[in-house]
C-alpha cells in the first residue's frame, strides 16, 4: 500500500523558520493531492495547505504569505516551507496524500496520513 514519513518537526523561537518534508512510499501509481494539516492542543484538525499534482495550491488564512507548500512529483515528496513562525502555529503537523496505488493488477484509490510531527514555537 501508500506510508508516508514525514521530518523536519521540532523547537524554534518566535520568528524562525522551519521546512517540513513528506515522502510517500509503496506501490504508487500516482498521487493527486498533498497537504498539510495540523491540530493545536484542545483544537480540531485543520488545513494548512494543499498541493495538486498540477502545482495547484491553497492556504489556510493564517499562514498565506509565510508558508509556502511545494512538491517533487518524481520523488513523491512534498515540502512546507514555514517562515516567521508565530507561537500560535505550535502543533503537530499531518501530511496527507491521496490519489491511486498498485494492488496486483487493479489500480486502487488511497487516502492516508502521516504520523505527524510537533512544532513548538516559543515566544
Amino acid at each position: 500500500q501508500v506510508q508516508l514519513v514525514e521530518s523536519g518537526g521540532g523547537l524554534v523561537q518566535a520568528g524562525g523558520s522551519l521546512r517540513l518534508s513528506c515522502a510517500a512510499s509503496g506501490s504508487i501509481a500516482s498521487i493527486n493531492a498533498m497537504g498539510w494539516y495540523r491540530q493545536a492542543p484542545g483544537k480540531q484538525r485543520e488545513l494548512v495547505a494543499t498541493i495538486t499534482s498540477g502545482g495547484g495550491t491553497n492556504y489556510a488564512v493564517s499562514v498565506k504569505d509565510r508558508f509556502t507548500i511545494s512538491r517533487d512529483n518524481a520523488k513523491n515528496t512534498v515540502y512546507l516551507q514555514m517562515n516567521t513562525l508565530k507561537p500560535e502555529d505550535t502543533a503537530v503537523y499531518y501530511c496527507n496524500a491521496a490519489g491511486t496505488y498498485w494492488d496486483y493488477l487493479n489500480r486502487r484509490y488511497f487516502e492516508v496520513w502521516g504520523q505527524g510531527t510537533l512544532i513548538t514555537v516559543s515566544s
